[in-house]
């Protein structure tokens, strides 16, 4: 018997799979699903309130609930200034097993851009530009590179 469960764990499977593909043979499922989690818990820290909930409406069920995992919103959000320092809250929210998912800096970014490619097909490019529009300028560029049209 399928349940509204099983549905919620088929698109976040579907997801994972999309992105482990588009990280190429680097990743596993459980890879993918880290370097998700770190990424997502890294940008909701310099989204705001606002932007990161245009993300989240757009987001398969257990994709949400990957984001929100520990988050506390009365946590103002911070500014972040470059592109270096976006890869080293990756790396460090990652934690130990950042040794296993990451040789160099180039494949943080490199994972980065499969989670962006992989967001963009679940969220509209609307919502996307609106929600990373506040990021700095060399961030900014990066992402909307990344970002098919």
């Amino acid at each position: 018997m399928n349940t509204e469960f099983d549905k919620y764990a088929s698109k976040g499977n579907e997801f994972l799979g999309k992105l482990a593909k588009n990280m190429g043979n680097n990743h596993d499922l459980d890879g993918a699903f880290r370097i998700l989690r770190s990424t997502f818990h890294v940008l909701r820290k310099y989204l705001t309130v606002e932007e990161s909930m245009q993300i989240l409406a757009q987001l398969p069920m257990a994709l949400k609930s990957i984001y929100v995992d520990g988050w506390k919103l009365h946590k103002p959000h911070e500014r972040i200034k470059t592109l270096e320092e976006f890869a080293n809250e990756i790396l460090k929210e990652d934690g130990k097993a950042a040794w296993r998912d990451f040789s160099t800096m180039d494949d943080v970014l490199q994972d980065l851009r499969a989670v962006i490619i992989t967001l963009s097909d679940f969220v509209s490019p609307s919502e996307m530009e609106q929600a990373f529009g506040t990021l700095p300028k060399e961030i900014k560029a990066v992402f909307n590179t990344w970002i098919p049209s």
